[in-house]
């Protein structure tokens, strides 16, 4: 249970975000417009979480990794899950923070 918890919440084991990237994944916020606008990863799209299910088909036609963040690994963690569900290969980076050390 604890690794679960761990893996949602983007404290699990890690991928190569910066590997993934220079591969072409798809960076997505998940945070609402406001905290994206306020600041936010270079290349990323504000996608928010309540969007996510919405543009499910849209991340099956592109076919790409997608590394997730936002501000705790909350939100990105159950948009993990969410795209996972659909068949997607997706990451949760956690947060904002994190997915700029991971990119170092």
């Amino acid at each position: 249970m604890l690794t679960f918890l761990k893996e949602l919440l983007g404290f699990g084991p890690k991928a190569d975000f910066k590997a993934l990237k220079a591969q072409g994944a798809l960076i997505v916020d998940v945070r609402t417009p406001e905290e994206f606008r306020a600041d936010h990863l270079k290349g990323a799209v504000n996608i928010p979480l309540d969007r996510i299910r919405k543009e499910v088909a849209a991340f099956q036609k592109k076919k790409k990794p997608v590394i997730l963040y936002c501000r705790s690994g909350n939100r990105s963690g159950m948009a993990k899950s969410m795209l996972r569900s659909a068949g997607i290969e997706a990451y949760n980076a956690g947060s904002l923070g994190a997915m700029r050390r991971a990119l170092r």
